[in-house]
């Protein structure tokens, strides 16, 4: 995941599902962070390659310098702000490749 020295912490993807069992991959769950102190809180990786990073902020829709810098570092396609305060839009957050701001009832509807 290139030169950056990163943390990384393997946790269930969500309590009590078993996402690989149900035939959506071999899926991973992280935190990154390096020495630097940059952060994201999740990464998923799914059949070992970095699939996407997560920021979750309540409101906070000014962009965290630290996805795009962790997208970079891991080549993950899709780099999420995740803001539980904004309201659903008619968008597919998956069909975007750079770093970007969504509302968390768009991120959650797509997962699956």
């Amino acid at each position: 995941m290139g030169n950056s020295q990163c943390q990384q912490s393997d946790a269930p993807l969500l309590p009590g599902e078993d996402w690989t069992g149900l035939g959506y991959g071999d899926l991973e769950l992280r935190y990154l962070r390096d020495k630097r102190k940059r952060e994201v809180d999740l990464l998923v990786v799914r059949d070992r390659k970095p699939w996407f990073l997560v920021e979750v902020k309540l409101s906070d829709t000014s962009l965290s310098p630290s996805l795009a810098h962790f997208q970079t570092q891991t080549k993950a396609p899709h780099a999420f702000q995740v803001v539980i305060n904004l309201p659903y839009e008619q968008a597919n957050c998956f069909e975007v490749r750079q770093p970007v701001v969504v509302p968390a009832k768009n991120f959650l509807s797509q997962l699956l």
